[in-house]
């Protein structure tokens, strides 16, 4: 059973990579209850599989569209007891999503006036629904549902900016981040920490030019900034485009803050010339060095300054292993294949760990997108092919409840079928990829590529009632 509300005024597809195939956005909100499973869903599974990227609402110019500023769209799948209960995708809300609807704008305040809302990042945090983005964005509190509850400054307590990228600390559960505002903040940076209450407990101004501050590490002892080479571009920003592109003559240096400390005790390394959006996980190790896994392009926005493919130069995973004392860095490529979208075990972020699980993007449509389960300690590197034409996003993993093994859980992600043009929720068993599917749920419309999604239990965000 589905019901749709076709709230979109966007007015079709065109030859831009970021507004056609499964780039272009679903004209429509649907909600499908009851969803056929193929497979078994694990009775272990309750909660919600949400995932978050753009779907420009109106009339775009695929000439100046840059593929991250799409209004933001979740798409979620509510599973219980073995069931799939419901699907439903919604817009996030935003004053130019209420412009085009015609609708007042959301409740909440809107630090830095900004017209766009989050459509990088979702998840759970303080049994709360968020969608986040980076560059300024408020996040903003989502129902169970995913309707629009508001803009939340985590109740009052947020200066400004926030990010789509914390960092939750699985021992104290608080949340990390290190947030910028260029248009607002032209000379620093900021971290902040947010309690497990929901309420931001400290922040530490950084002197940093306008660099695209996409994501950030964390280990036992430091919270690490990214100081790298893809910058506002002046130009760009006064036309009201997407404002950053490659600029390597900026140099590319990472920082080490003592979680503790202020912006003095920063201690700044520079690195080979790069751009990484993601890191995998970090740790310090017993010596005292600092251990990064992450995937990291040789160049981003240089060539293509709408998107992050067109420059033809695909992410590899590398391990950066980092000597405060010194003030070095060593650089080994762990796979020079296509790697994106990294995830661990969330109970050993900022810890030793084994298992990173990444998803391969391909310029070839028809080439698929499957998913890598390596092995760091060994260096074994599994692949699950999904099949020709068929592209996995960013493998969550769930981990089985009393398991005993790092690796014992499940991966959870949405597939695209570039033949049928049609997308499927899907489970792996994250210790047997020989296994197959154990589940697959097809969806009632194709999601599009997008970003990142979270896996939020039950027991993290209840449902009302």
């Amino acid at each position: 059973m589905s019901t749709t509300d076709d709230t979109s005024t966007h007015a079709g597809t065109d030859t831009s990579l970021y507004l056609s195939g499964n780039y272009a956005p679903v004209t429509e909100e649907v909600t499908a209850f009851d969803l056929p499973v193929i497979g078994e869903l694990p009775v272990e599974l309750n909660g919600r599989y949400l995932r978050n990227g753009p779907n420009p609402m109106g009339d775009v110019d695929p000439a100046t569209h840059h593929w991250f500023m799409g209004d933001g769209m979740i798409h979620g799948m509510r599973l219980r007891e073995g069931k799939a209960e419901w699907y439903r995708n919604r817009y996030v809300g935003s004053a130019g999503v209420q412009t085009l609807r015609g609708q007042p704008d959301i409740p909440g305040p809107n630090w830095n006036d900004s017209p766009h809302g989050p459509n990088t990042n979702v998840g759970g945090f303080a049994g709360t629904t968020w969608a986040m983005v980076e560059a300024g964005g408020c996040p903003v509190e989502l129902t169970y549902e995913l309707d629009t509850v508001g803009r939340n400054d985590f109740f009052g307590t947020l200066p400004g900016a926030f990010t789509a990228h914390p960092k939750v600390d699985p021992d104290t559960g608080e949340m990390h981040a290190m947030v910028y505002a260029w248009g607002q903040w032209l000379d620093h940076i900021q971290y902040v920490v947010v309690g497990r209450d929901g309420r931001v407990n400290r922040t530490v101004d950084i002197p940093l030019g306008m660099t695209m501050l996409h994501d950030m590490s964390l280990t036992g002892r430091y919270a690490v900034v990214y100081d790298q080479p893809v910058t506002v571009d002046i130009d760009l920003a006064f036309a009201g485009r997407f404002p950053f592109r490659w600029t390597p003559d900026y140099g590319n240096r990472i920082g080490l803050l003592p979680r503790d400390g202020q912006a003095d005790d920063i201690i700044w390394i520079d690195i080979p010339i790069g751009y990484a959006f993601h890191p995998l996980n970090s740790y310090d190790t017993p010596d005292g060095k600092v251990v990064i896994d992450i995937c990291n392009y040789p160049k981003m926005f240089d060539a293509d300054i709408l998107g992050p493919f067109g420059d033809r130069a695909m992410a590899k995973l590398e391990r950066w292993e980092i000597d405060p004392v010194a003030r070095s860095v060593s650089v080994t490529v762990i796979d020079e294949t296509s790697n994106e979208f990294p995830r661990h075990r969330g109970s050993l972020t900022a810890k030793p760990y084994r298992y990173g699980y990444c998803a391969s993007p391909s310029l070839d449509g028809a080439a698929g997108w499957p998913t890598i389960k390596h092995d760091l300690q060994t260096g074994a590197r599994r692949v699950f092919d999904h099949g020709p034409g068929r592209a996995a996003g960013e493998p969550a993993f769930v981990a089985r409840p009393d398991g005993t093994e790092e690796d014992d859980g499940w991966l959870v992600t949405y597939v695209h079928d570039l033949g049928r043009n049609s997308a499927e929720f899907v489970v792996l068993d994250a210790a047997d990829f020989d296994r197959g599917y154990v589940a697959r749920v097809p969806l009632p419309q194709r999601v599009p590529f997008g970003f990142h999604g979270n896996w939020v239990s039950d027991r993290s965000v209840p449902e009302p009632g």
